[in-house]
């Protein structure tokens, strides 16, 4: 991946990470941070995160087999939503927690700042929604789209 170093007045972000899972929302949010990316001449890196999650009973709930085939679909996409509007793009696709990898991409990355869907699951009104965790946890700007 191209880095660019400090430019003296340069505004605006060089750097964006969106997380995508191929829910609604995360589409909102990949398509927001492509056109942010087109008027800024900013990278999109794309992250997507295999977990697998298990139910109270213990059985997971999606396989690993099924998230990794899921990130070939989202690869995809970005790829030509990269072509469509004229922007770097990168997508990585790994496995773990969606909220502590997209901070540690967005860290290694240096990023300008993280978009983000807002969460619909009913989980995070127990478990805390993943857009306020990542708030809590980057010290850049996090945008949540709705």
């Amino acid at each position: 991946m191209e880095t660019r170093g400090f430019e003296l007045g340069c505004d605006g972000p060089s750097v964006l990470v969106v997380g995508i899972d191929g829910s609604d929302t995360s589409w909102r949010a990949m398509y927001y941070a492509f056109g942010l990316a087109r008027r800024q001449h900013s990278t999109v890196i794309a992250v997507f995160v295999v977990t697998t999650a298990v139910a109270f009973d213990g059985t997971p709930m999606l396989s690993y087999q099924g998230g990794i085939e899921l990130g070939a679909e989202l690869g995809h996409a970005v790829k030509a939503l990269a072509d469509e509007y004229h922007v770097t793009a990168h997508f990585m696709c790994l496995t773990g927690d969606p909220v502590l990898t997209l901070s540690e991409v967005a860290a290694e990355q240096r990023a300008d700042a993280v978009i983000i869907g807002a969460s619909r699951s009913f989980g995070h009104r127990f478990f805390g929604s993943k857009a306020v965790r990542t708030v809590r946890r980057r010290p850049c700007p996090v945008t949540v789209v709705p």
